[in-house]
């Protein structure tokens, strides 16, 4: 059976009007260090993990999206289909290319579902 494990990755998806005062959260009130070396993607160290702040213009409130990795990530999305898992492609492009795709849980949380070697 495919393993899916916990990615290092998590994305807030955050309304334009909110998205400077939540970036200064973070980086100035809660003084997290800083993700140079993908700019002008804005992200910063949330321990192990990495947490981007991704201006949505198009929201209303924001969003939490996570990341999972798989081993073999065509039979891990294959196996979460057949568990009824809702596939959801459409919330953002990722490429012909990409190896993995995108799930929602029960909840309507976002997540990715990739090879660890994808990007």
């Amino acid at each position: 059976m495919t393993r899916i494990t916990g990615g290092i990755n998590i994305a807030m998806k955050v309304p334009s009007h909110q998205f400077d005062a939540v970036v200064a959260f973070y980086r100035d009130t809660i003084g997290l260090e800083p993700i140079s070396e993908k700019l002008p993607a804005i992200g910063f160290r949330l321990g192990p993990n990495q947490l981007w702040i991704d201006e949505a213009s198009n929201y209303s409130q924001a969003e939490v999206w996570l990341e999972l990795f798989a081993d073999d990530h065509a039979a891990a999305l294959g196996r979460l289909a057949a568990s009824n898992v809702v596939r959801c492609d459409h919330v953002e492009e990722l490429g012909k290319d990409f190896r993995g795709g995108w799930i929602m849980n029960p909840a309507n949380i976002v997540h990715m579902v990739r090879a660890p070697d994808a990007w």
